[in-house]
């Protein structure tokens, strides 16, 4: 319900166009990437840690490291699946990071006889990789998790189209979700660990 509560606030926030005599209503712009971080602060600003959190934090942060990515992205987990290693989502994604079969697939998990996907270290494992790679890619941690949410080919195609490597001039051409995802997980990177996401060290060599 959480991305609802946001939308609400932004709707606030944002003015639609004035209307001109004798012409329709000229639709809402989607909110900029800065409004979307503002309006998630605020949402998560006495939300509690969920339930076992902290406690799954501690014991995949190491998972992470050994992949050379902070270990403060375990937090991703939080917008994933609120830390439930058995979240399916409709879509076909599971796990802790909620990954789908494609990719997980390519990060050497098998999903057949036994989904590891369902294996909370396992799926750990394969999303700081997946997480590597894609900063590897794309240089930067919000195209990074823009690429997760949305799909790295879909991504490129937007850079590509508007001719930008910066996550904030194709933010409000992503798919909704996307657009939402990235600054929530600002949010909580923020309320959790007090850090902020693009000043995270590249993964290291």
């Amino acid at each position: 319900m959480d991305y609802f509560d946001v939308v609400d606030e932004l709707r606030l926030r944002i003015r639609p166009p004035p209307t001109e005599p004798g012409q329709p209503p000229k639709p809402t712009p989607n909110p900029g990437p800065e409004a979307q971080r503002t309006a998630w602060q605020t949402e998560l600003r006495l939300r509690p840690v969920p339930n076992g959190a902290v406690a799954w934090v501690e014991r995949l942060k190491p998972t992470f490291a050994a992949r050379k990515v902070p270990p403060a992205l375990a937090w991703l987990a939080e917008v994933e699946s609120s830390f439930d290693p058995a979240a399916r989502s409709p879509a076909g994604a599971a796990g802790l990071f909620q990954l789908m079969p494609r990719t997980a697939q390519s990060m050497g998990l098998s999903l057949h006889p036994r989904d590891e996907r369902l294996d909370p270290d396992k799926n750990a494992a394969a999303a700081a990789g997946y997480l590597r790679q894609l900063h590897g890619q794309f240089k930067d941690w919000r195209l990074a998790l823009a690429a997760y949410n949305a799909g790295e080919g879909n991504l490129r195609m937007l850079m590509d189209r508007y001719k930008t490597r910066a996550y904030d001039q194709v933010a409000t051409r992503l798919p909704a979700e996307t657009q939402m995802y990235v600054p929530k997980f600002e949010a909580v990177l923020q309320k959790r660990e007090g850090l902020k996401l693009n000043e995270l060290p590249a993964p290291a060599p």
